[in-house]
């Protein structure tokens, strides 16, 4: 059997392959695993941004109603085990080693992808752990995407913006066909979509699959208190009614992801299937990270200084992530900002620029990376004070070095970055 070092270079030497997209490569795999994923009931989630909170709030809720709950997410922040988790808990390094180990032959002669072995390596994981239920995170559009391999309980299509051009398309609609690719023949499909150029094309693809279609845009909401530590919150979406809600996830962009998740967990109790009570719905939204292992959503990770992290990676979720702060009255900001190459950047620090007090430019180890320096230039445009470090590690302690009394540290802009600053800070908490 392969140890789990060869295990993980094995896995990563398939990230020189590139992307590709389609199924019939997730689709040999699992076959070839015994189609692992027809074994356990799903719920889909895909969207531009959100949908990593959606499936956390579900799968804390699920598993504080006591059903052994199977996550699924990308990317990883620190160590890949965090994509693969049960009942918040992420996968054994010994249970990598052996489902690779199962995968070797076939990631031999078939040469899949990363994410479509990954994506193989979870569904296998999840059948011999036996779980009652999956819920999985699309990762790069959804009709090409391998986990659209799946037949769930229910999908979720949590936003749409435009992000990943150059792959998903040009336009909204392009990109919402992409998203609404993952809608199946008879399943309902729950979706937080606004814009009504993409609704539009959500629709039709539902009406395509006679599949009911169902919106969670139209709460009603009165927040009671709200920090950094979570909200405390009354909220009424469709049938779903609830007051004094306490939500650990902190931020009103958390909100429109809230509503989703109540949606969705009325629809599947409606289905029969699961009892999923109010006392449970209640326990796994006040302890959303606690029960699913998310973090990076506004995440406190040091208290003095303050230090703040948050994986925002685009337009839309970057002025999100703004407003929460104003509405919060966090000032002071000290902006440790790193941003991929295929990144709208510009509009990122337009946002940014009105509450950063200063800004360190930094690049996180990926080809993919815009050069700190083109960070910096922006940043100087928008007349910011602002630094160029050499690395995301310099950059944080260059933060914790300058940072004002009063002042807020906020690691953003990209996962990558979030995931190189999490072990120094971690380091410095101990």
């Amino acid at each position: 059997m392969l140890n789990y070092p060869e295990s993980l270079r094995l896995l990563l030497s398939l990230e020189r392959l590139g992307m590709k997209f389609g199924l019939e490569g997730i689709a040999r795999l699992l076959s070839a695993l015994g189609d692992p994923h027809k074994t356990f009931p799903t719920i889909h989630v895909a969207g531009t941004n959100g949908k990593g909170s959606v499936a956390s709030m579900l799968a804390a809720i699920f598993t504080a109603a006591g059903y052994k709950t199977g996550l699924y997410t990308s990317p990883h922040l620190v160590s890949f085990e965090e994509r693969i988790r049960i009942d918040g808990k992420p996968i054994s390094q010994m249970a990598v080693a052996a489902i690779v180990t199962k995968l070797r032959p076939l990631i031999g002669k078939h040469r899949p992808t990363f994410f479509e072995a990954t994506t193989a390596l979870a569904f296998k994981h999840f059948a011999e752990e036996d779980v009652d239920i999956a819920i999985v995170e699309a990762g790069l559009g959804g009709r090409l995407d391998s986990t659209n391999i799946l037949r769930p309980l229910v999908s979720v299509i949590t936003t749409v913006s435009l992000e990943h051009t150059e792959i998903l398309g040009n336009s909204i609609e392009d990109i919402a066909r992409e998203k609404a690719g993952i809608v199946k023949k008879d399943i309902v499909c729950i979706t937080g979509i606004r814009n009504i150029k993409a609704l539009k094309v959500l629709r039709n693809a539902c009406k395509a699959q006679r599949a009911a279609l169902s919106t969670a845009t139209d709460y009603r909401l009165k927040v009671r208190r709200s920090s950094l530590k979570g909200s405390l919150l009354d909220i009424a979406v469709g049938e779903v009614s609830m007051k004094r809600l306490s939500v650990s996830l902190p931020g009103h962009f958390q909100f429109g992801n809230l509503a989703l998740a109540l949606r969705t967990v009325n629809q599947v109790q409606k289905m029969g299937e699961y009892e999923l009570g109010e006392d449970a719905v209640r326990e796994g939204l006040a302890h959303v990270q606690e029960l699913s292992g998310l973090t990076g959503r506004l995440t406190t990770v040091l208290e003095k200084p303050l230090v703040v992290v948050d994986v925002a990676h685009n337009a839309e979720a970057m002025a999100q992530l703004v407003d929460t702060l104003r509405r919060l009255k966090l000032k002071h900001v000290t902006l440790v900002f790193g941003v991929m190459k295929d990144k709208d950047h510009a509009s990122m620090i337009r946002s940014l620029a009105p509450i950063t007090e200063q800004a360190i430019a930094v690049a996180a180890r990926s080809d993919r990376s815009r050069s700190a320096s083109d960070i910096a230039a922006a940043f100087a445009d928008h007349g910011c004070r602002v630094r160029a470090a050499l690395s995301v590690q310099e950059g944080v302690y260059l933060a914790l070095e300058t940072v004002s009394k009063k002042g807020l540290i906020l690691v953003t802009g990209s996962h990558f970055v979030v995931g190189e600053a999490l072990p120094v800070l971690s380091r410095k908490k101990s």
